[in-house]
């Protein structure tokens, strides 16, 4: 069974991107490919019981088992030695992306204290967005009288689209809510 955000890109999304874009072929349109969920932590090096918690939160959030990251290279200041593991990630794909995508911005955007939309300038030139959350409480599955550290977290969200315009535009007509151009 599709999910509702799904639903809505199928009958809204590709028709609107389409006309206001000049695609001639659906498969043209841009679309979501990925979803990418980012902890990093650095005192993990220090403390490795650290990693197991965010791990566990980390497959919560995404409902899927998150991947160990490992230190590609040794940072002598920082005490991180080459093959050390520093985080944990999670790529959400097909259905659970788009699911994620729905609880995220339907759900845990609203719990953000003082949240007055994203920030319509995080694209990185190929139309992905990426953005920051500070901590994993606003997510519905985290209990909160469990968590012993607040991890922040990155939210890659890559697409097709191929400039930045028309990802805003994509994410826009999805339901992401990025503040106005004019507000800082």
């Amino acid at each position: 069974m599709a999910s509702r955000l799904h639903e809505k890109y199928r009958k809204e999304t590709i028709p609107a991107l389409a006309k206001r874009f000049g695609y001639k072929n659906t498969m043209a349109v841009p679309r979501v490919s990925k979803v990418t969920l980012n902890i990093g932590l650095g005192e993990a090096s220090q403390n490795v019981k650290l990693l197991d918690t965010a791990a566990i939160e980390l497959g919560q959030i995404a409902g899927q088992k998150p991947v160990i990251t490992r230190a590609k290279k040794s940072i002598a200041n920082f005490k991180i030695r080459k093959g050390m593991p520093i985080g944990c990630m999670v790529t959400l794909r097909g259905e659970r992306m788009y699911e994620f995508l729905d609880r995220l911005s339907a759900i845990v955007f609203p719990r953000v204290r003082d949240f007055k939309g994203l920030p319509p300038n995080s694209f990185d030139g190929r139309g992905n967005y990426t953005l920051g959350l500070k901590d994993q409480l606003v997510f519905p599955e985290i209990d909160y009288t469990r968590v012993d550290k607040i991890k922040g977290m990155n939210i890659t969200i890559t697409t097709t689209a191929r400039s930045d315009e028309e990802g805003r535009e994509l994410l826009k007509l999805l339901g992401v809510p990025f503040r106005a151009q004019g507000a800082a």
